[in-house]
């Protein structure tokens, strides 16, 4: 299994989804820079403290030795004070705090006049020192005044800060990043508010708008726009149905005259090669004129898909329309025609009903059967034929204008690729559906539609 490039996911998260992500991880950046900056001023706040403490003993320690009035035993220091030896320069201890005097010297590096800093182990301990080192001239010699403070409390004390950190930042990171969500939820809301109203506007009424929000922002901007793009797609959408209209109307009456012209000619010179011919422009006259009544429907259909609603008995005009194809070939069965009613225009629908019959009836071998029936809250039509079929690819390529298939359904066979479109546009206009099956051998075209309360 190929893995899925990331950008290729992250790409398809939603808006809302990468600006909380993306605004998580910079929460989450800043956050971790902030905890790591403040325990690093924490510690070096403590450790500057700490050597301003030893340095300032040290310094006063070997203050009192130069003048002669260091004791043996310097007192104990308060908790948290700096340790202080003082070691002679032959390396004898000759003070210290507490019992320190006592012992062996605990650092051994040099000291100089001013007060040397640096991190030492003292003899015999494991815990990290910081020690300031002083040199004095006694008048005994030279002694080295030794200051030093344990790191532990500032290593403990950073060491706290640090847990807590780690159990804090987390949880403020996901309760900004929650209420990211949700900001960017209400700052998105207006969009899917628009997007809403864009889904709701069917291909039939252009005429609708979206609402502009209250705010004059960018997405007032926005929506104008579109609102501008709806309007010049209107004026372009009326137009051209008014154009295919009006060919359409316009091109009845001479189609109409033709024909008569060729019947008069066809009844009057029956016998030479102008008479012979006519049937064969009759023919193509018949075409033309179902063409361009199709075309007069499709204008029709867009401008409004469904004029006039009304209780329709659809079995009725089931009945009526395999009387009007039944002596055109093969036979048709419909015995399996019930009672069904649906709420619609019976002009539309009884073009989807003939459309149907006659695209089986020309491509039927022998039987085409009609069959109406009631499922609960559904009427069901199904028209089957027992013809080549469809193939499974072009199932729904049918149903798109001026698709005529090859060798059967072809433009000689008397199609001109619209009467599927008619009846895939009338059936959606009432809230149905139409799909196509194989009848083994042939096609089987199903229509559902609502029943009539």
């Amino acid at each position: 299994m190929v893995a899925e490039p990331v950008g290729s996911w992250w790409g398809r998260r939603s808006l809302r989804a990468r600006l909380t992500a993306a605004a998580g991880l910079v929460i989450a950046v800043g956050m971790i820079c902030a905890g790591g900056l403040l325990v690093w001023r924490l510690h070096s706040s403590l450790i500057a403290n700490l050597d301003n403490n030893i340095v300032q003993q040290s310094s006063t320690v070997a203050d009192q030795a130069q003048q002669g009035h260091l004791p043996q035993q310097l007192p104990d220091p308060d908790d948290g004070a700096p340790t202080v030896q003082v070691v002679a320069a032959d390396g004898r201890v000759i003070a210290g705090s507490g019992d320190l005097g006592s012992r062996a010297r605990m650092f051994t590096f040099a000291g100089a006049s001013a007060p040397i800093l640096r991190s030492a182990v003292p003899t015999g301990r494991s815990t990290v020192y910081r020690v300031a080192a002083t040199t004095a001239r006694t008048p005994n010699g030279i002694v080295t005044v030794y200051a030093a403070s344990s790191t532990e409390p500032a290593q403990d004390s950073t060491a706290e800060l640090l847990r807590t950190l780690a159990v804090g930042v987390p949880a403020l990171v996901a309760l900004l990043t929650l209420i990211g969500w949700w900001l960017v939820g209400r700052a998105l809301r207006p969009v899917d508010t628009l997007r809403r109203q864009a889904a709701d506007i069917p291909g039939t009424d252009l005429g609708r708008r979206l609402r502009p929000p209250a705010a004059e922002d960018e997405l007032a901007r926005l929506t104008a726009t579109f609102n501008d793009l709806l309007s010049r797609i209107e004026t372009a959408s009326v137009k051209q149905r008014r154009f295919v209209a009006d060919a359409a109307h316009e091109l009845r009456s001479p189609i109409a005259t033709l024909r008569t012209q060729l019947e008069v000619t066809g009844r009057s010179t029956q016998h030479d090669a102008l008479g012979a011919a006519v049937p064969g422009l009759l023919g193509d006259v018949d075409r033309l004129s179902r063409l361009v009544d199709d075309l007069l429907a499709l204008a029709r259909l867009d401008a409004q898909p469904v004029r006039h609603r009304q209780v329709v008995d659809l079995d009725d005009i089931v009945l009526e329309q395999a009387r009007a194809v039944r002596n055109r070939g093969p036979a048709l069965d419909v015995t399996g025609v019930s009672a069904g009613q649906v709420l619609g225009d019976p002009n539309a629908l009884t073009r989807v009903v003939r459309n149907l019959l006659d695209n089986a009836t020309r491509h039927a071998t022998s039987t085409v059967h009609a069959q109406l029936s009631t499922a609960g809250r559904t009427v069901v039509f199904v028209v089957a034929d027992d013809g080549p079929g469809i193939q499974l690819a072009d199932r729904e390529r049918v149903f798109e204008r001026f698709t005529r298939l090859d060798e059967a359904r072809s433009r000689d066979a008397g199609g001109a690729g619209l009467g599927l479109a008619i009846v895939r546009d009338v059936v959606v206009a009432h809230d149905g559906t139409v799909e196509i099956t194989d009848n083994d051998p042939g096609a089987r075209f199903t229509v559902k539609l609502p029943v009539a309360d």
